[in-house]
């Protein structure tokens, strides 16, 4: 698992290990870091350090510490290395001391400065370290907006991203490579930030760290909690997950919840809703009651609203006046937003939200009293808006977009990076809904169920698009058992 933590705790943790160790040495470990890596990539991409031509943008305070000394060791190694300082007065005293006796060379003129960065091979982004807010500096701006040098490796975080949120309020710089000391930022994996990091590369310096802000499943974490019948089980002991989807003006949303239900683990999927003609056709293994989730007989978890019409209001009332988890969706998320958070007050058994960015501010507004804010900076800021759902409304929240982010009210969160944007086609989080409501009937609690879903269900839209090319969420529920076993094979005679 990837775990991310605040700037506030890499701080303090730095804090304490400077305290034992001569001064410097944490520096130097990050530096050391820094610069086997660029070399490397150097390596990978010219067959040499020897010769390269490295720039180092160097802004005040130890981030730019740090890049001064990777420049320092890569220029001992035989590259060409440029300072470029941002801030002269302010630059790192040692580090452009180490830098100058290894025979780099240093500008501070802008001009000359962007030359040298256009020209370079690597260039090291050491402008604005964690704890820098806003986007760069008019100084430096043209950096971010000017011609690329052959490859840019951010300092910990990029240069005017947020490190806690992934927020890009002004202009940044975007990298090929992010290379981070300790821990990962939380900003890295998520959207905006996320797209300005590249990948991420962890470099550790002996952090002693708590309880991470922000994780982020991998496949052998995804692969411990997928649900797998046991020699005795049967249908119902694997559990039921009822699905109130559906309209007459939108049959296919119940077709494809229950395709994503059938593939999330549950041994049976009960349906109601207008749509049972369309179901039972396409998937003759479902079971089909009349009426709502009220006389729907056990379950061990409801999917409520996608595609539901009309007739969302009721089912969404009669699903969480049942004591199971239920997933509220689409439809359902915009009746809950008209009821408010009083309509969950009570409840003891878990609601797990999955709105897009639109339907978030729907919910928002529900919550607050007020006109719903704009959706364009709530998907700005995915980590901030997932956690203040699930604080107003005390649900998990999964919230949708380029970053899935999945939200707990105690503020803890996950991120899922499995993702496509070929996923952005209509049906697919009907599909998502039903996968994630049969891993809670499974067993799963919300927070698992939903960041497991979001993983399984980016590898099938991966998978479905191959190496790129449109998709439907047919093709995405298609690939779901693929990725599964992908995921989790099969041991030998299961």
């Amino acid at each position: 698992m990837r775990h991310a933590h605040t700037v506030e705790q890499i701080r303090t943790a730095e804090a304490a290990l400077m305290a034992r160790l001569p001064d410097g040495t944490l520096m130097q470990r990050a530096a050391a870091g820094l610069a086997a890596t660029c070399a490397r990539l150097l390596a990978d991409r010219r067959g040499r350090v020897y010769g390269s031509r490295v720039v180092v943008l160097a802004g005040s305070g130890d981030n730019g510490g740090d890049a001064l000394y990777a420049g320092a060791l890569l220029a001992r190694r035989g590259a060409a290395v440029t300072a470029v300082l941002l801030a002269p007065e302010k630059a790192h005293a040692a580090g452009l001391a180490a830098l100058l006796a290894a025979r780099g060379r240093v500008l501070t003129g802008q001009q000359d400065g962007l030359a040298a960065f256009a020209a370079a091979d690597l260039a090291l982004d050491g402008i604005v370290g964690i704890g820098g807010r806003g986007g760069l500096r008019p100084a430096a701006q043209p950096y971010a907006a000017g011609p690329r040098p052959g490859l840019v490796v951010a300092v910990d975080v990029p240069s005017g991203v947020d490190a806690d949120t992934g927020e890009v309020p002004g202009a940044a710089l975007r990298a090929d490579v992010t290379v981070v000391f300790g821990s990962y930022k939380p900003g890295l994996l998520v959207d905006p930030g996320a797209s300005y990091a590249g990948a991420v590369q962890l470099v550790g310096i002996g952090l002693d760290l708590p309880d991470a802000a922000l994780t982020a499943l991998q496949h052998e974490d995804v692969a411990a909690l997928l649900p797998r019948p046991g020699a005795e089980s049967d249908k119902y002991r694997r559990g039921v997950v009822g699905i109130a989807a559906g309209s007459a003006k939108y049959p296919g949303a119940a077709v494809l919840a229950v395709a994503g239900a059938l593939r999330g683990g549950a041994g049976a999927v009960r349906y109601v809703g207008s749509a049972a003609e369309e179901v039972v056709r396409r998937f003759p293994e479902v079971l089909v009651t009349e009426g709502g989730p009220a006389g729907a007989g056990r379950v061990q978890a409801w999917v409520v609203g996608p595609g539901g019409g009309e007739g969302a209001e009721q089912a969404l009332r009669e699903a969480l006046a049942a004591d199971v988890p239920v997933l509220v969706d689409a439809d359902g998320l915009t009746e809950l937003a008209r009821l408010g958070p009083a309509a969950l007050a009570g409840r003891t058994a878990p609601t797990l939200l999955t709105p897009h960015t639109g339907e978030a501010a729907r919910l928002l507004a529900g919550a607050d009293g007020g006109p719903p804010p704009d959706a364009g900076g709530l998907a700005a800021a995915r980590l901030r808006t997932a956690r203040r759902l699930a604080a107003g409304y005390r649900a998990t929240v999964l919230l949708k977009g380029s970053t899935t982010v999945v939200a707990e009210p105690t503020g803890a969160a996950r991120v899922n990076p499995t993702g496509t944007s070929w996923l952005a086609t209509a049906g697919s989080g009907d599909v998502l809904a039903g996968l994630a409501g049969s891993l809670l009937a499974a067993g799963l609690g919300p927070l698992d169920a939903a960041s497991v879903a979001a993983c399984l269900h980016g590898l099938a839209g991966r998978r479905a698009a191959g190496s790129g090319a449109p998709v439907a969420a047919t093709d995405v529920a298609r690939a779901l058992p693929a990725v599964w076993r992908s995921v989790h094979p099969a041991a030998p005679g299961r």
